[in-house]
C-alpha cells in the first residue's frame, strides 16, 4: 500500500515546513525552498519492492539540496535514478550540469551533494536503492552523476518504458514477484551506469575479465579456507554477491562450484602423491577446506566415480593411472565432476558447515 503524502490539507504558513519534512522522510534528508510566492502545494506517493524504493512526486517550482550536513545525517549509501515526468529541471553533482527534459533519466549518489532546481510545476518518480546492491565501481557511478540520459534511443529507449509502468503499477505484487522486480531492476541500472561509463563497451568487457582474473587468483590462493565462498570473495573484492555471480554467467560453472572443483583437484593430486608418510585422507581434505568428511567423500566419488581412499590405492598401484584433473591445468575438471557443478545453485553452492 501506498505512503502518500500531501500538502493538500495543511494550513498555508505550514505547507513548506511540512512538504520539508516529507521529501527529506521519503526520499533521503534535504532542504526545499520554494521559488513562488504563493502557497505551496506538492504531493508524494512511496511504495517498496523488496530494497527498491518507488516514489512519484508532484510539486510546484522548488529548489532541493542536499548538503554535507545533511548527508552526515544518513546511514545508508543509496543510489538514486530520476525520471523527468513533466516540467524541467537543472541537476548539478560532482561539479557537472545537467539540463534535465521530459522524459530523461538523471542518476545520483545521496553521498555526495547534489541538487535540483525545477523552474516550474513538475512530475518525477525517483528510485532508491542501497549502492552495494548495483555491484559497480563507484568511480563509474560517478562517471554518470550530473548528466542527463536522454530515452529517445539506446539502452534508454527500452528502459523508460518499464520504470514508467512499474511506478504506476506498485500495487498487489506478493513479496517473492516484488523481490524478483527489485533485482530486475538493479541488473537493469547496472547495465546503463556501466553503458554510460564505458561507451563502447571495450573498457567495460577489459574491467571484466580483469576483475574475474583476479577472483579465480584469490579462489585459487584460499582454498583451504573453510570459510572461502560467494559471500567472503563479493566482499573481499568490494562488489555485490549478485554482480560476483554475474561474472561467472558464460564460465560455465558457478562461484561455489568452481571452489569445489578446485578443492577437489588439490585433494586428489595430494592424495596420489607417493611416500611413506602421506597423510591420512581426513588431514588432506581439512587442508584443501573440506571441514565434512562425510560431505568430502560424498563429493569425491560423484566427481571421480571412486571413494578418496579407492583413488588413493588405485594411483598407487598405478604409475600412470592419473585423472585428468590430476595432470590438467587447475581449472579443468573430469566429465563426472562437471555433471555435478552444472547443477549447482549459486548461493548454495558452499554450505557454511560443509566447506
Amino acid at each position: 500500500m501506498s505512503l502518500v503524502l500531501t500538502t493538500a490539507s495543511v494550513p498555508d504558513r505550514d505547507k513548506v515546513a511540512y512538504w520539508n519534512h516529507a521529501v527529506s522522510r521519503t526520499l533521503v534528508p534535504m532542504t526545499v525552498a520554494p521559488r513562488g510566492d504563493g502557497p505551496f502545494d506538492g504531493r508524494i506517493a512511496t511504495d517498496r519492492f523488496g530494497y527498491l524504493q518507488v516514489s512519484t512526486m508532484e510539486a510546484d517550482a522548488e529548489r532541493v539540496s542536499r548538503t554535507p550536513a545533511l548527508i552526515a545525517r544518513s546511514s545508508e549509501a543509496l543510489v538514486a535514478v530520476g525520471v523527468q515526468i513533466s516540467g524541467t529541471a537543472t541537476f548539478i553533482q560532482d561539479g557537472r550540469r545537467a539540463e534535465v527534459g521530459e522524459g530523461d533519466l538523471v542518476v545520483y549518489d545521496t553521498t555526495r551533494p547534489y541538487s535540483f532546481d525545477y523552474p516550474q510545476r513538475f512530475a518525477t518518480h525517483v528510485f532508491q536503492l542501497p549502492r552495494r546492491t548495483l555491484g559497480v565501481p563507484d568511480s563509474d557511478i560517478r562517471q554518470v552523476t550530473g548528466n542527463a540520459i536522454g530515452t529517445g534511443d539506446g539502452f534508454g529507449a527500452m528502459l523508460l518504458p518499464f520504470l514508467a509502468t512499474l511506478a504506476s503499477s506498485t500495487d498487489g505484487y506478493p513479496p517473492a514477484v516484488a523481490n524478483r522486480l527489485a533485482g530486475n531492476v538493479v541488473d537493469l541500472f547496472a547495465t546503463l551506469i556501466a553503458e554510460r561509463a564505458h561507451l563502447g563497451g571495450t573498457d567495460a568487457d577489459t574491467a571484466r575479465s580483469h576483475l574475474l582474473l583476479r577472483v579465480r587468483d584469490h579462489i585459487n590462493r584460499n582454498l583451504g579456507d573453510p570459510d572461502l565462498s560467494p559471500e567472503s570473495i563479493a566482499r573481499t573484492h568490494r562488489i555485490s554477491v549478485r554482480y560476483l555471480h554475474r561474472l561467472f554467467e558464460g564460465e560455465g560453472t558457478t562461484v561455489g562450484g568452481l571452489i569445489r572443483q578446485r578443492r577437489l583437484e588439490e585433494c586428489g593430486r595430494e592424495l596420489a602423491r607417493r611416500g611413506r608418510t602421506a597423510p591420512t585422507v581426513s588431514a588432506v581434505a581439512q587442508r584443501w577446506g573440506f571441514v565434512n568428511p562425510a560431505h568430502f567423500s560424498r563429493a569425491f566419488r560423484a566427481a571421480y566415480g571412486v571413494s578418496p581412499r579407492e583413488w588413493r590405492k588405485r594411483t598407487a598401484q598405478d604409475d600412470v593411472g592419473r585423472s585428468p584433473a590430476v595432470t590438467s591445468a587447475p581449472g579443468t575438471v573430469p566429465k563426472a565432476a562437471a555433471d555435478v557443478h552444472s547443477a549447482d545453485r549459486p548461493v548454495a553452492d558452499l554450505p557454511p558447515s560443509s566447506g
